[in-house]
């Protein structure tokens, strides 16, 4: 049956900063195809907050204390997983911060922590993982990407510049471990209605939605954010035997805004 494809039954799937947001449904997702949930956090306080989450969904997930720019902590929680819970079998790269700060008032510090995160982060990750993946013979990395890895805008420069290199290391993932079987692709959401992105959101003192709201809406041919809950489906298919031979793609989540050049002024 073509749906048994799309299984994840007995799999072991690591999503990063999954205590809420995008990575919490994506690994909600994960859970109810089937498969065992690992997820980290930096600060114990979110990891509590994520595993209260999980208990509330019936979900039997663990969370590890982890700071994944580290690369010994990784490496660690990785050998633990593996001990303790089995291989990773899917490993979804959730984590990721922005800085909105134009590049001439940016710190090269703030530059490159973003980078640090959202692209070093990744490599880091999926370096832990591969060998694993290798011994067992199959994997599915998932990298989230943005629409930032295809577009600009101002204020994102650093976030902009590591989405687009994410975008690559996807593609040499793809390249360099294909013949392992082996799929790294990567999902690149649209605006998403989460509650980082609440105050873009809040409706004004005089009724009217908030300018950037507007803007959003104005782009995007299903006028509407996006939720977390969009996302689930793709990232179920693209960590499943369903998505065997799709490999280095990123699949925009957007609400079609990168296919849409905009209405007309009237």
């Amino acid at each position: 049956m073509i749906l048994n494809s799309f299984s994840l039954e007995g799999k072991v799937a690591l999503v990063t900063g999954a205590a809420y947001g995008i990575g919490l449904a994506i690994a909600r997702a994960f859970a109810e195809a089937g498969a065992k949930i690992v997820f980290n956090c930096s600060r114990q306080e979110t990891v509590d907050r994520g595993l209260a989450a999980y208990k509330e969904l019936g979900i039997d997930a663990k969370g590890y204390l982890c700071d994944v720019t580290d690369e010994e902590a990784v490496r660690a929680m990785v050998a633990d997983i593996e001990k303790t819970v089995g291989t990773i079998d899917i490993l979804v790269n959730n984590a990721g911060i922005i800085k909105r700060i134009p590049m001439e008032n940016m710190d090269v510090e703030d530059f490159r922590r973003v980078v640090d995160v959202d692209l070093i982060v990744p490599f880091i990750c999926a370096k832990a993982v591969i060998p694993g993946m290798i011994r067992k013979g199959h994997g599915k990395i998932i990298n989230i990407c943005s629409m930032m890895s295809e577009l600009g805008r101002e204020t994102v420069s650093a976030y902009a510049a590591a989405k687009g290199g994410l975008k690559m290391l996807t593609r040499n993932i793809c390249s360099e471990y294909g013949a392992n079987n082996i799929q790294c692709n990567g999902i690149g959401p649209g605006y998403i209605a989460t509650e980082q992105t609440a105050p873009l959101r809040e409706i004004q003192p005089d009724g009217s939605r908030h300018p950037f709201d507007q803007f959003i809406i104005a782009k995007t041919p299903a006028e509407r954010w996006g939720t977390p809950e969009d996302l689930m489906g793709p990232a179920v298919f693209l960590a499943s035997d369903a998505s065997n031979f799709v490999n280095g793609h990123v699949l925009y989540v957007d609400g079609g805004i990168l296919a849409y050049i905009g209405k007309q002024p009237k």
